[in-house]
């Protein structure tokens, strides 16, 4: 048996722009051998670093590049057929645009900010999801890097939040955008298992991201999680991508409608 991670399909990575998760799960699928990989973002500018840098350390990277808003339906229809035009299929699809909210409460939230907040994090990630696995249910399944363990036709992995799975003050829409992502990926797990498609979410805490360092404000609004978390320090995009990895391998042919916790311990203090 060997355990060198296999990517031998195509990598679907949304909210893939700049130095976020997104980059870094990209990334990492490179690093790892994936060939084949179709990254999305809402920033142009940003999705283009993303490809710049794959392409800059792993040249023969087959790459599918396109922005556009998740929340769209059309635009997520439509990147997905560019995905499976060019590449083929869709192996490993991994759900990771996402917005922060405000930091206020229900009574000072207005409507429109509520479904900004819906709008990319549940709705888009739903958009997003249903759409991967219209594809992955007509696709044969990809061999395991195990031949003991059962082939997968498909492996999506949502990034929820550790704030779906416990409340912070003034953290509302952000907490019940998350919390329902959660919801989902456990409700499409016990859809599409009879399928061999395995559906998964990570729950980061606080990681060091343009997201969570752009200003002060909210960095100074996200520092008591910090300070609560036994490792006492934002996590890094990368140890996120890790994660990621690993649940969309076959290593984890037996993980499905798991919310992983990366939060440096802060849900168990």
């Amino acid at each position: 048996m060997t355990y060198t991670w296999s990517f031998p399909g195509v990598a679907l990575i949304t909210g893939a722009g700049g130095t976020g998760i997104g980059a870094a799960v990209a990334k990492a699928f490179a690093a790892a051998g994936c060939g084949r990989i179709a990254i999305t973002d809402i920033n142009p500018d940003s999705l283009q670093k993303t490809k710049d840098s794959i392409l800059s350390s792993h040249p023969a990277t087959r790459l599918v590049v396109e922005a556009g808003n998740i929340a769209d339906e059309s635009f997520v229809e439509s990147f997905m057929d560019h995905v499976i035009r060019d590449l083929g299929r869709i192996d490993y699809a991994v759900n990771c645009a996402g917005v922060l909210g405000d930091g206020v409460r229900s009574t000072e939230t207005t409507t429109e900010a509520f479904d900004r907040i819906n709008n990319i994090n549940y709705r888009g990630c739903w958009l997003c999801s249903r759409t991967e696995l219209k594809h992955m249910l007509s696709q044969e399944p990809l061999p395991s890097h195990d031949p003991s363990r059962l082939p997968q036709r498909g492996a999506i992995v949502n990034i929820a939040s550790q704030l779906g799975i416990v409340g912070r003050p003034s953290a509302p829409s952000y907490c019940g955008s998350k919390a329902a992502v959660i919801a989902l990926t456990r409700s499409d797990a016990i859809d599409y298992s009879k399928d061999g498609i395995r559906v998964n979410c990570v729950c980061p805490g606080v990681i060091e991201t343009p997201m969570t360092t752009y200003n002060q404000e909210v960095t100074d609004r996200l520092r008591p999680a910090i300070e609560i978390a036994p490792m006492k320090r934002m996590g890094k995009p990368e140890e996120v991508a890790d994660t990621v990895l690993f649940l969309c391998s076959t290593f984890a042919s037996f993980v499905q409608g798991h919310a992983l916790v990366v939060d440096g311990g802060y849900i168990i203090n």
